[in-house]
């Protein structure tokens, strides 16, 4: 294929992912790019950015081979390479055809992507087992001997910020043989949109008013993690089921609370020392998002713009251990 043509294909796929991935036309273009030349990748940001969502959604468009690996302390090197069965061993001895192949060793032989989701939770040994094949395109295995990597095969990562909850740093070694993407929350009108995707009949004017208070907790004082939009998306959800239920609207500000608390109490994380809980921060959000709160009384939703990113609360508490 000439140059041309293949800049005029990976154009094409750039466009449908667009469609597909609301507000990622930059990453989407970049990962592609690093793809192409060969490169081994690494996704980096918050949960909920749709890491995991852009490399499968590339991988689709491109018709390349995909091999899924959950990182986890479980993940050994034996579970991502492979291993002989023991009971055909017994029978056949160390035989090729009685090597069972792991997730890594399928896309080195079949020239496929491997995604390992969240590799800074995978245990360093394991970890080794990946820099070696990144540098050395090639696999040892004891009694197997040398498995190299067909053409196409590719490392693509994504992880969490390092100081999530169970996760470590990863190891220069690591982002030496890797191109790195950092990514962020999309804008508030690009989660409305996401939103309005997933739950078309909703009332886009109170969709933007949820993801606006959804967007707040990530810069509340009192909260150490805040909600990503998947909190929006579970509040449209559930308003929508209990306002069946209740025979009201989804709009009923007592039901959409209810259906807040519900989806983002235990998403995000208070911080250590403060005396307050979870739920009385959401409950306090949405009242001042909805204007329900006695004081004010009335209904002011016609005063505020749904895309705020939100007031200053309480003063800071130390960073610490978080809480639910």
């Amino acid at each position: 294929m000439s140059a041309a043509n293949e800049a005029n294909q990976l154009g094409d796929v750039a466009r449908r992912l667009q469609d597909r991935l609301v507000g990622r036309q930059r990453e989407v273009e970049i990962v592609l790019a690093a793809l192409d030349a060969g490169r081994h990748m690494l996704i980096e940001g918050p949960p909920g950015t749709g890491k995991s969502t852009l490399l499968r959604g590339v991988a689709a468009e491109l018709d390349v081979g995909f091999e899924f690996v959950e990182g986890n302390a479980e993940l050994t090197p034996s579970r991502l390479v492979g291993h002989f069965d023991p009971a055909r061993v017994m029978d056949d001895g160390y035989d090729p055809d009685v090597f069972v192949d792991g997730p890594l060793m399928t896309a080195m032989r079949d020239g496929s992507l491997l995604y390992v989701e969240e590799i800074n939770r995978v245990p360093e040994e394991t970890l080794n087992v990946l820099i070696t094949v990144m540098s050395e395109r090639e696999l040892h295995v004891p009694r197997l001997s040398r498995v190299p990597a067909a053409a196409g095969f590719r490392l693509v990562a994504a992880m969490n910020p390092f100081d999530t909850v169970g996760t470590a740093r990863i190891s220069s070694a690591v982002y030496d043989r890797v191109c790195r993407l950092a990514v962020g929350y999309q804008r508030a009108d690009e989660e409305v949109t996401i939103v309005l995707r997933e739950s078309p009949a909703a009332d886009a004017a109170w969709v933007a008013r949820v993801v606006d208070v959804v967007r707040r907790t990530r810069h509340h004082p009192d909260l150490r993690v805040g909600s990503s939009v998947r909190g929006a998306l579970d509040i449209a959800a559930v308003a929508a089921s209990l306002g069946a239920l209740r025979s009201v609207p989804p709009t009923d500000r007592a039901l959409g609370l209810d259906a807040a608390l519900v989806a983002l109490s235990g998403r995000v994380q208070v911080r250590e020392g403060v005396g307050t809980s979870s739920e009385e921060i959401i409950t306090a959000l949405w009242n001042d998002a909805f204007a329900a709160t006695a004081e004010h009384g009335g209904d002011r939703e016609s005063e505020r713009d749904g895309s705020s990113e939100g007031r200053a609360g309480k003063a800071g508490a130390p960073a610490g251990a978080a809480r639910r």
